[in-house]
């Protein structure tokens, strides 16, 4: 999920502009239809159309799961000309193609950017988003914490703030980003969701907000890219290094009794977690801190191993962190 750094922060807003109106639409069309999506990775989806019997769309999933392009004929003359008078939809060498995928979330429908996720501004939905999600709601089944405020950290789609939304309709949930297209897929979702306790804030971090947390949640960007695009890029220490920024910026937020739960990934060097021995030196030891640890997948994003960035790295581990504020 997407953090750029180095923007003024401005005020909440999560009202739908205009030219996002018909992917509000759209998402209720799909919605009614009962569109269904699971994006993978991007590996997986170029292997999926990169089959000769894939190459055109031959039904709505295939135009805005799949982001294959497709013939006039495949929607309706009327829709195919309001998405593409608002931008959704594109011309790709005399076919039509999609500017945004939909995803399913359990019950839900999230739109994102389209397939491949190159943009510096990209908003990126996959396997780690699910992964993501089933921590948060691991964590708000087993906690008795009250939570009256929380914020979803380098927000992206809007996935996290949207599911502590909606599971907790009493509390006040920000989703803070500073990419643009990051809060307007955020409220786009929040309205496909109804719910109405989500703010969007364009925010480094914490720095746009004011009071404590409750639960802090975040999904940032865990590479080394040497790109540095800022949907992918996490900095230093083979892309440690935003992640162990939001662990200490978080700490200091969090209400006694509230959490930080940080989906993240860790390179490991010589069986040594590099992310984790960085971000220990914050909490663990220290008065007033609990936390827990685990991998959730061992082995991700195992092509990055054949890069020059990660030429010392074993493996890359999908972790989660659950830091608690005790006294």
């Amino acid at each position: 999920m997407n953090m750029i750094r180095n923007a003024a922060p401005s005020a909440p807003d999560l009202d739908v502009g205009a030219r996002d109106q018909a992917l509000v639409q759209l998402g209720r069309r799909l919605q009614a239809d009962r569109y269904r999506f699971v994006s993978v990775t991007p590996l997986t989806q170029q292997r999926n159309n990169a089959r000769d019997s894939s190459r055109l769309a031959r039904d709505v999933r295939d135009v805005f799961g799949w982001n294959r392009p497709f013939e006039d004929g495949l929607l309706p003359a009327a829709e195919l000309t309001s998405l593409l008078e608002h931008g959704v939809l594109r011309a790709h060498d005399g076919l039509w193609a999609s500017q945004v995928r939909w995803s399913s979330l359990g019950e839900l429908l999230l739109v994102h950017s389209s397939y491949p996720t190159q943009a510096h501004d990209a908003v990126f939905f996959g396997p780690d988003t699910y992964r993501f999600a089933q921590a948060i709601e691991e964590h708000l089944r087993s906690s008795l914490a009250p939570i009256t405020r929380a914020v979803d950290i380098g927000c992206g789609s809007g996935a996290g703030a949207i599911l502590i939304a909606r599971a907790r309709r009493e509390a006040q949930v920000l989703a803070v980003d500073i990419n643009p297209t990051a809060l307007r897929y955020t409220a786009v979702n929040a309205a496909l969701a109804e719910v109405s306790n989500v703010s969007a804030w364009h925010s480094d971090i914490l720095q746009g907000t004011s009071d404590d947390f409750d639960l802090i949640v975040a999904n940032p960007p865990y590479m080394q890219d040497p790109l540095q695009r800022a949907y992918r890029h996490g900095g230093e220490g083979l892309g440690s290094a935003l992640s162990v920024r939001i662990v200490g910026e978080a700490l200091q937020r969090l209400r006694i009794g509230g959490s930080l739960l940080l989906y993240t990934g860790a390179p490991m060097i010589a069986g040594v977690d590099v992310f984790l021995e960085q971000a220990r030196k914050l909490f663990d030891g220290v008065p007033g801190w609990a936390w827990s640890y685990r991998e959730v997948d061992p082995d991700v994003f195992g092509e990055e191993l054949e890069t020059p960035e990660y030429a010392q790295a074993e493996r890359i581990a999908a972790v989660v962190l659950t830091v608690t504020r005790t006294g």
